[in-house]
């Protein structure tokens, strides 16, 4: 385990440009004021981006994944079977549609939370 957690610090000081764009977003509680994490360890995996409160894991992909398709889906079945939701973006689409990433992150989180009671 505290080699995930080091592999994980040292992803954090190699972000791909993409995963810096998007870090900027969701850091500080920036992002509706959900609290992100980046290369967060979850069990055997690391997570480009976690929100832990809403269980959603948010990964951006390079060409690299295109190689990786099968594995990719152990991994987000896995995690599925932990709680977390899973939302996967190519690099591409961040740099040419980055607000509608973030409009389908943000419509993730917002169907995480508890709907309010009515009044009795």
């Amino acid at each position: 385990m505290e080699n995930t957690f080091g592999f994980a610090r040292q992803l954090r000081q190699r972000l791909t440009p993409e995963e810096r764009r998007l870090w900027y977003q969701l850091r500080d509680r920036r992002f509706a004021r959900f609290k992100f994490r980046r290369q967060h360890p979850v069990g055997p995996f690391i997570l480009d981006f976690a929100c832990c409160a809403a269980h959603l894991a948010v990964e951006l992909d390079g060409g690299q994944h295109d190689e990786r398709s099968g594995y990719d889906a152990r991994r987000t079945a896995w995690l599925e079977r932990q709680g977390w939701r899973v939302l996967r973006f190519w690099n591409n689409e961040l740099i040419d549609n980055e607000e509608a990433v973030l409009a389908q992150i943000l419509e993730a989180l917002v169907s995480q939370l508890p709907s309010p009671r009515p009044s009795p």
